[in-house]
């Protein structure tokens, strides 16, 4: 079974930068399409980001693009979220994921499963 955990998460300041990482213990993270997710309290979760497992290939939502960067560390078996520009709307617990299906959508969080516990981002001064 895919076990993810994330880490990295804190309280910054408006336009500060964090950086999350996804972990995966048992098994090569670089074979696995990951997605990053949010929910905010009160609000649905909502994709932030993937990275393919075959191709490299990514994918932002709007509201992030510019801002935040997904990538691999094959070295530390991670997946990570740069996080820069930081916004009062991107506090959120942050959520990392692998698809259910071959063909997932990034913006919808019921293709996806091996959910992890979530960490959570606070950006306020």
């Amino acid at each position: 079974q895919v076990q993810l955990v994330e880490s990295g998460g804190g309280l910054v300041q408006p336009g500060g930068s964090l950086r999350l990482s996804c972990a995966a213990s048992g098994f090569t993270l670089d074979y696995y399409h990951i997605g990053w997710f949010r929910q905010a309290p009160g609000k649905e979760r909502e994709g932030v980001s993937c990275i393919s497992s075959s191709d490299g290939s990514t994918y932002y939502a709007d509201p992030v693009k510019g801002r935040f960067t997904i990538s691999r560390d094959n070295a530390k078996n991670t997946v990570n979220l740069q996080m820069n520009s930081l916004k009062p709307e991107d506090t959120a617990v942050y959520y990392c994921a692998t698809p259910l299906y071959a063909d997932y959508d990034c913006d919808r969080s019921a293709d996806f499963g091996s959910w992890g516990q979530g960490t959570q981002v606070t950006v306020s001064s």
